[in-house]
């Protein structure tokens, strides 16, 4: 009789456990744990990189809903880093980046696809020098998890895309007019900020 009463609860409370689905998450990019990393071919001879640091930008993901989840980066051209003092001041100059008029690349995505196995197609658009072009990161899942006590994220992702079309034309096809971008990323739940008096 016991048993008999206990059942329907039971099975509703199973019902609506199986049933429930786990609300977007918005993460912030973590920039001392983030790399995105260009690379090209520099007269065939060599394949020289450039960091972009000092990431910032956030990450909502769904994992019921795939592609309710989106991204949108600022990477400040301050941060950049070509391990080349001179190189450096030459990409941030009006000849490439022209930093002091454009101070930061963006990306926004338009569009995530779940492809399986924790893989991802991620289109979206770049924006360099106030050029903004279609772009597609191949994206993979790292980790779902917690982070110091934090709901974590990571993910890795490359992109091919050609510089010429952002107006970094400079050299091609001598140095090569594609470029490949490398990124790591980990981002977390930021911390609430605490309740004003």
């Amino acid at each position: 009789m016991i048993r008999s009463r206990l059942l329907p609860p039971v099975l509703g409370l199973l019902l609506a456990f199986g049933t429930a689905h786990a609300a977007p998450v918005q993460y912030k990019l973590d920039p001392n744990h983030t790399i995105v990393l260009a690379q090209w071919s520099h007269f065939g001879f060599s394949h020289p990189v450039a960091n972009f640091g000092q990431v910032d930008g956030t990450l909502v993901y769904d994992a019921d809903d795939v592609p309710a989840s989106s991204v949108q980066v600022t990477l400040p051209l301050a941060g950049l880093q070509a391990f080349v003092p001179d190189f450096n001041e030459h990409l941030l100059s009006a000849d490439f980046f022209d930093a002091e008029k454009h101070p930061n690349a963006t990306f926004r995505s338009t569009k995530v696809e779940a492809l399986g196995e924790g893989r991802f197609k991620i289109t979206g658009e770049l924006t360099i020098k106030g050029i903004t072009r279609p772009v597609v990161l191949d994206a993979k899942l790292n980790k779902v998890g917690e982070r110091q006590g934090r709901p974590a994220i990571g993910f890795d992702a490359t992109a091919t895309l050609k510089r010429s079309e952002f107006g970094l034309g400079l050299y091609v096809p001598n140095v090569s007019d594609e470029v490949k971008l490398t990124i790591s990323t980990e981002a977390t739940v930021p911390k609430p900020e605490p309740a004003r008096p």
